[in-house]
């Protein structure tokens, strides 16, 4: 890893600030504040980045921060509810609700920081962190601004499956196994790790395994397939990092319960006259949320294809990641 325990190359002409906020609900949240040169001397526009799901600040998050701060952006870099250093009793739990809140108490912070200009404050939510990007932005006008970069809609995937794969039964079959596993949570006084996207076998039976499933294998093999491998290859090789979920483990069982009653795109039209921008891999597995997502905005929206990009490329590809199109986006949205 790099030196200060981030897995991106740091470029020291960038002041980094380890910061903490508190949101709505009384969790203490960890951030790292990259701050360009001569920030002082001015109110800045500002951008808040969050992202991948199960991912912490010193991986994808943090590169993008570090790169904003470059082009002149204050930019806030944080670790969601119940994850990396961020508080929470319960440990690798996913909220929609409340990761979505994150989002705004990161503005309450921003917008409260005197080099910072609070109607100038835009949000990135990359991967899995891109669906409470949005419903952020459509709840919370002080975002005036937000691109979403390699797009997941996490309630869509954990209660659909992927290409809305799941079929009734299959859905009322995963309920009922959340539901067993809450008493079984319950008489045991801690929470079952496993996979958060249940899967079904080509019988149709659903894959489970108590005692918890890692998100990613402990060695690649072919029959997982290129998506598992470039995961793999992500969080476990070139940007490993200890308070990871992605890295280390999985998150509680549990998990995907929340997911069945929050629609991360329901106030998605209701960002306009907001813009929005949603970049994604030519070759992303993931590619149709964003497509989706695009067509159910109102202008103005813009859809950016990265060419020959797949999805992990768009964590920390520096080559593929089109920062400049983010600037600009965000120059334009937030002068």
């Amino acid at each position: 890893m790099s030196t200060e325990d981030r897995t991106f190359e740091i470029d020291p002409e960038i002041e980094r600030k380890k910061v903490r906020f508190t949101n709505r609900f009384g969790i203490e949240l960890a951030g790292d504040l990259y701050l360009p040169l001569g920030y002082a001397e001015r109110q800045n526009a500002a951008i808040i980045v969050s992202g991948p799901f199960g991912g912490v600040k010193e991986q994808a998050s943090g590169l993008y921060a570090q790169e904003y701060a470059k082009l002149g952006f204050v930019a806030l870099a944080f670790d969601q509810s119940f994850t990396g250093e961020s508080g929470g009793k319960v440990r690798d739990v996913a909220s929609p609700e409340i990761f979505t809140e994150d989002f705004s108490a990161a503005v309450d912070y921003l917008g409260t920081q005197s080099f910072v200009d609070r109607e100038r404050i835009g949000v990135t939510g990359i991967c899995g962190l891109s669906g409470m990007a949005l419903t952020a932005a459509g709840t919370d006008p002080r975002i005036k601004a937000v691109a979403t970069v390699s797009m997941y809609d996490m309630s869509r995937s954990i209660t659909r499956g992927y290409r809305d794969s799941y079929t009734k039964e299959q859905r009322e079959q995963i309920k009922a196994f959340l539901a067993q596993q809450r008493f079984r949570d319950y008489k045991a006084g801690t929470y079952m790790k496993g996979p958060h996207e249940i899967a079904f076998d080509e019988q149709g039976s659903m894959l489970t395994e108590q005692g918890g499933l890692p998100t990613l294998p402990e060695e690649i093999v072919p029959q997982l397939g290129p998506v598992v491998e470039a995961f793999y290859k992500y969080y476990v090789k070139r940007a490993w990092h200890p308070r990871s979920i992605n890295s280390t483990g999985s998150w509680t069982q549990t998990t995907p319960v929340s997911f069945f009653s929050f629609d991360l795109m329901k106030n998605i039209a209701e960002i306009s006259p907001r813009p929005i921008l949603l970049v994604a891999g030519e070759n992303a597995h993931s590619r149709y949320y964003a497509e989706d997502a695009y067509a159910a905005a109102q202008e103005p929206k813009e859809l950016l294809i990265v060419p020959e990009a797949d999805h992990v490329d768009l964590y920390d590809q520096k080559d593929k990641i089109p920062f400049d199109k983010l600037a600009a986006f965000f120059a334009d949205a937030l002068k």
